[in-house]
């Protein structure tokens, strides 16, 4: 597994979404590592995740890791830096991986921050290994009642042949993009510069619809509901985020009511891209708070300072129902 190990200070493992890939999410890597030390990696099942393509200006980087995607669907590659993804742990290898990453770096504890699929993993790592993890940080994450909607059931049925249409349909997100850089001109740019992020660090559409395929056979909610550590849910504005409603992710809230729960302004489920800065002051900030005070208060909402202002307390919620909508 190559693991990105950047920067010092309170430790933070940031965990990609559904795409796989941490490349995408450099600019938050990059912002979080000039405040704290960050580890991350691509999910286990990424054909390139042995490799230290480290750049996307690397001569060739991105041509060798598409030409080893296609080798990986022929058959499993071997070497020193290759592991192969044991398919009968499912979604629980994603989770081991956290543990493997903390490990081997020597980190005994840290806040674990998993992106929207991610969020799933993060969870379930902080309910089976609950002494490995000082907070949790949940961006944009999908609920554990999470179910495809009609429209994620389509890209399922045949995910690479759906591939154009999904690449297509995710030009919706370029509002969020503008707006979250201040600018006609600054979004195409920014825009531009997640599109070739995206190209030269290619997704595969077989491995998402399999992550999906993942969570059918298990029980994320009784397996979640363990969890005490002190928790962030942190959001785009709810119309902004396409992909993940605000309003599913706050379903944790009925499991954790102990969880804070922050905004980060003029973006949607692109703000570790869009606003890494802002991204990277609140869980940072938040982070170290945890890490200070955990063994000193019972509950994250009477934690520190330095988060944008927490929503008003929330009524009691009904019993955990399935929720649906899109996957990131």
């Amino acid at each position: 597994m190559n693991i990105i190990d950047r920067g010092g200070g309170t430790p933070i493992v940031l965990v990609p979404g559904i795409q796989g890939r941490w490349e995408w999410m450099r600019p938050a890597v990059e912002a979080l590592a000039a405040r704290c030390r960050v580890l991350t990696f691509s999910l286990a099942d990424e054909p390139a995740k042995g490799l230290s393509f480290d750049t996307p200006t690397e001569p060739l980087g991105w041509l060798a890791s598409i030409c080893l995607a296609r080798s990986a669907r022929r058959g499993p590659l071997r070497g020193p830096t290759w592991g192969r993804f044991d398919e009968a742990t499912g979604f629980w290898g994603y989770v081991e991986q956290v543990r493997q990453a903390l490990d081997a770096s020597g980190v005994e504890k840290a806040t674990i921050c998993g992106v929207s699929y991610g969020g799933l993993i993060a969870g379930a790592f902080a309910a089976r290994h609950p002494d490995r993890v000082s907070a949790l940080v949940l961006v944009s994450a999908l609920p554990p009642s999470w179910t495809p909607d009609r429209r994620a059931r389509f890209y399922l049925r045949a995910p690479r042949l759906l591939t154009p249409v999904f690449m297509v349909a995710s030009l919706r997100m370029y509002r969020e993009i503008a707006t979250a850089s201040s600018g006609v001109f600054r979004g195409a740019a920014a825009a531009v510069g997640h599109a070739w992020r995206v190209l030269t660090h290619r997704f595969s559409p077989g491995l998402m619809a399999r992550r999906v395929r993942m969570l059918g056979g298990i029980d994320l909610p009784s397996e979640l509901a363990r969890v005490d550590a002190p928790t962030l849910l942190l959001t785009g504005d709810g119309s902004l985020d396409r992909v993940v409603p605000i309003a599913a992710t706050h379903e944790y809230l009925r499991m954790w009511p102990h969880a804070r729960v922050a905004t980060l302004a003029r973006t949607g489920h692109l703000g570790m891209i869009t606003r890494p800065d802002e991204f990277a002051r609140i869980v940072v900030s938040f982070a170290e708070t945890a890490e200070r005070e955990v063994g000193q208060v019972g509950r994250v909402g009477q934690m520190g300072n330095g988060l944008p202002p927490s929503h008003p307390p929330y009524p009691p919620y009904p019993p955990l129902k399935a929720s649906r909508g899109h996957v990131g």
